[in-house]
């Protein structure tokens, strides 16, 4: 299993990614834990090299798997469902330059909260998601860069909640370019069964976030991973599984628990499945 790590490209109000002003500093302590890759938490991709930021890579042989896109929403306020237009093509055209950076870091892109969260207008929001991430996911399609939709739990949007809700988007779209994200913190307040779920999703399973109900490291709260773990093993995902969970008590800490945490569980299921 690929293990990868949620840093920050900027600073950010947004509290479940770490960012310390130093990626030089974040890519090598990812490397150093073990991970295998690191996902990027991008705001606006025209402030960042993807050059500088392969040779980084690279030197620390770190893949990027994914790159996150809520910033835009969290310090910008850009979404797909915006009831101005002017805010839904400027969200358009963030997400259309956050592939063309992917695509230059072979990485997929993330359709989490700029989405937008939702109004009282259910049907207006559907319509205007479905519209403007039909262009998004063409305009990926022509990049071959992979577009990961995230279901969030209702307390943060109430646009695709559930898997079934991320699933039935996906298919509505009508393309091979868009997947599923699961995210553990957000499944353990929507899915009746975390395990049940991966399984429904396994046909559009594309990526995965681990982090426990408290959205710190996973083991440092109560959801069942090494159950979680078991499931991604008998379904065959062999992709990555990145944290994005609260710096707590600081970012480096909950980095080293994470990695050993993960370590553990799957090494123990491995074992199993051997014996």
């Amino acid at each position: 299993m690929k293990k990868g790590l949620v840093i920050s490209t900027s600073p950010t109000r947004f509290a479940a990614v770490s960012h310390d002003g130093d990626l030089a500093h974040a890519f090598r302590s990812a490397a150093a834990f073990g991970y295998d890759g690191v996902e990027l938490a991008v705001r606006n991709p025209n402030s960042l090299d993807p050059a500088a930021i392969r040779q980084l890579a690279g030197e620390y042989k770190l893949a990027i798997p994914a790159i996150g896109t809520g910033q835009a929403f969290g310090e910008e306020g850009l979404n797909l469902t915006d009831p101005a237009k002017t805010v839904r093509e400027a969200a358009i055209e963030r997400l259309k330059a956050q592939t063309a950076f992917a695509a230059e870091l072979n990485a997929a892109v993330i359709i989490g909260l700029i989405r937008g969260r939702g109004s009282d207008d259910p049907e207006r929001d559907q319509a205007y998601l479905l519209e403007n991430l039909a262009e998004v996911a063409g305009n990926a399609a022509v990049m071959d860069v992979k577009l990961l939709i995230e279901p969030i739990n209702r307390y943060e949007t109430r646009l695709v909640n559930t898997v079934a809700d991320g699933m039935a988007l996906i298919r509505q779209l009508n393309t091979n370019h868009v997947l599923l994200l699961l995210d553990t913190f957000h499944m353990n307040i929507e899915e009746p069964s975390i395990c049940g779920s991966i399984v429904k999703a396994l046909p559009l399973l594309g990526h995965v976030h681990f982090a426990d109900s408290n959205r710190r490291f996973p083991g440092a709260g109560h959801i069942d991973f090494p159950a979680v773990a078991a499931t991604l093993d008998a379904v065959g995902y062999q992709d990555y599984i990145s944290m994005e969970m609260l710096p707590w008590p600081d970012a480096e800490q909950s980095a080293r628990e994470a990695i050993q945490y993960l370590n553990q569980i799957f090494n123990y299921q491995l074992q199993g499945m051997q014996s």
